[in-house]
């Protein structure tokens, strides 16, 4: 793992209006994140964690304070400057696929290579459909793949530009526990071979135990605490007090 710092946030600020007033959402997060270190944010409903998410991926802006994408500073860029960051640097994988349904697996993988403008993206795409295991199922739509083929489509496709940072949002929330080990077991992979940095945003406290560093998102506010291993532990009981309410990630 690099000392090169991939993501730095000094506090982060996010308020929204609301008929009751301002609401804030996020209040003065700061962290430091290596390039290639892997991150897990966790915590309960409604605490902040996919909000940061967006804006770490430049996908929001934040009220006040400043982050840092690979030694770029997100306020100092437009939405079109913003637009061509992320394009070259990052890549996202959502909870809900999010794949093109008019458009077969291979198409899906190929698209954000052809929009960054990489040589031979269907050679590339054909190869990481390859490493998921789904070189049988390169001409598939995506109703005809089962939702653990189609989040390892979305993963082939999140890692085809070879991204600096990958974020993701629940990647293994809507996956049975053995597509979710799968996954799981790609992501840590891929991560590792490219030195991709990987922020998750999970509920699964198996997936968070992978991850180098764990933080834990509260009311708006973030700390830093492991996970304890929950061998002897029902899921109810782990971390109960440091993570408010466990059965409500």
């Amino acid at each position: 793992m690099s000392e090169v710092s991939a993501i730095t946030v000094n506090n982060l600020v996010k308020s929204v209006a609301t008929q009751e007033g301002e609401l804030t959402i996020l209040n003065g997060i700061n962290m430091d994140v290596k390039q290639g270190q892997s991150i897990a944010i966790l915590g309960p409903s409604g605490s902040g964690k996919s909000t940061l998410l967006g804006l770490l991926a430049a996908l929001d802006s934040p009220t006040s304070g400043e982050i840092i994408l690979d030694g770029v500073a997100l306020q100092s860029l437009d939405e079109e400057r913003k637009a061509a960051l992320r394009k070259q640097k990052v890549s996202f994988i959502f909870q809900s696929f999010m794949l093109v349904d008019t458009l077969n697996a291979l198409e899906n993988v190929m698209l954000p290579a052809e929009l960054a403008g990489i040589q031979h993206a269907k050679e590339k795409a054909e190869a990481m459909l390859d490493r998921v295991g789904l070189s049988h199922r390169l001409t598939h739509f995506p109703n005809q793949l089962s939702g653990g083929e189609q989040q390892r489509v979305a993963i082939a496709r999140a890692f085809i530009c070879e991204p600096k940072v990958l974020f993701a949002d629940e990647p293994t929330g809507n996956l049975d526990a053995a597509n979710s080990e799968r996954v799981a077991d790609m992501l840590f992979e891929l991560n590792r071979e490219s030195e991709t940095t990987l922020v998750l945003v999970t509920h699964d406290l198996h997936l968070a135990q992978r991850c180098q560093r764990q933080l834990i998102m509260d009311t708006g506010v973030i700390t830093e605490s492991p996970v304890e291993s929950a061998d002897d532990k029902t899921s109810d009981q782990i971390n109960e007090s440091r993570l408010s309410s466990v059965e409500g990630l």
